[in-house]
C-alpha cells in the first residue's frame, strides 16, 4: 500500500499558527462569489472582490485599488477609483456611547456626525459670491434621499447628499453614506462619485457598496 507521509504534528501546528498570524494581520481580500458567501443575496455578482476590515465587510468595485489617503478622523481604509480619484470609498471607525445608530436620533439628525466628510469648507475668509453659491462659501451640499435598513438585527442609516464645489469639478459629486453602531463603535461608509461619473454607469456599483456594508 501507498503511504502518505505526515508532518510532525509540531510543525503542522508551526504552520497553522503561522498561517492564522498572517491572517489577523492582514484584512481580507478576495474575488467576490470565492470563500465564505458574507453577503447573501445581492444584485450583482460580478465587478467586485470582497474586502473584510476590523468589524466590518463590504464589496469594492474591481476598479477601486487601496489609497494610503486618510483625512477623516477614524479613517480605517481608503480606496479610488484607478481613473477618477474623486471617485472613492472611504470607511471610518470611532468610539461612541451610543448603544444603537437609533440613539442619534433620525437619520436627517445623524448627518450632523457626518458634516465633516461631506468636503464642504469652513473657510471664514471674504469671498465673492460665484456660480450661485451664497457669499463666503466655496461648496454646498443637498440632501437627496434617507433609508433605513436592518441587517442581522442592526439597523443601518443610509443617507444620499449633493455636493457641489465652486471649481464646478465634474458638475458636483453624489455621496452616500451607510452608518451603524457595533460593540461601541461608529461605522461609516461613503461612497463619492463625480456627477459626470454617476451618470455614465458609476451609479450601480456606488449602490451596490453601500448595500453590501455590514459590521459584525
Amino acid at each position: 500500500d501507498d503511504k502518505v507521509e505526515m508532518p510532525p504534528r509540531r510543525s503542522a501546528l508551526g504552520l497553522f499558527a503561522g498561517a492564522a498570524m498572517t491572517m489577523a494581520a492582514k484584512p481580507s481580500y478576495a474575488a467576490y462569489g470565492q470563500g465564505a458567501n458574507i453577503f447573501g443575496s445581492t444584485s450583482n455578482t460580478t465587478g467586485f472582490y470582497t474586502y473584510a476590515g476590523d468589524g466590518y465587510a463590504l464589496l469594492i468595485p474591481a476598479k477601486f485599488g487601496p489609497s494610503k489617503e486618510r483625512e477623516f478622523p477614524g479613517a480605517d481604509a481608503r480606496w479610488e477609483d484607478n481613473y477618477r480619484v474623486a471617485n472613492n470609498i472611504i470607511v471610518t471607525r470611532n468610539p461612541t456611547g451610543k448603544g444603537k445608530i437609533e440613539d442619534f436620533g433620525s437619520p436627517e439628525e445623524f448627518i450632523g456626525q457626518i458634516a465633516n466628510m461631506l468636503g464642504t469648507n469652513s473657510w471664514q475668509g471674504e469671498s465673492q459670491s460665484e456660480g450661485g453659491f451664497d457669499p463666503n462659501t466655496v461648496s454646498s451640499a443637498a440632501l437627496l434621499a434617507t433609508n433605513t435598513s436592518s441587517k442581522k438585527g442592526k439597523t443601518y442609516y443610509e443617507i444620499e447628499m449633493l455636493v457641489r464645489t465652486a471649481d464646478g469639478d465634474e458638475g458636483g459629486r453624489h455621496q452616500l453614506f451607510s452608518a451603524t453602531v457595533s460593540n461601541g463603535q461608529l461605522y461609516v461608509v461613503k461612497v463619492q462619485s463625480g456627477d459626470k461619473s454617476w451618470f455614465k454607469g458609476g451609479e450601480l456599483p456606488s449602490r451596490e457598496v453601500i448595500k453590501s456594508f455590514q459590521v459584525v
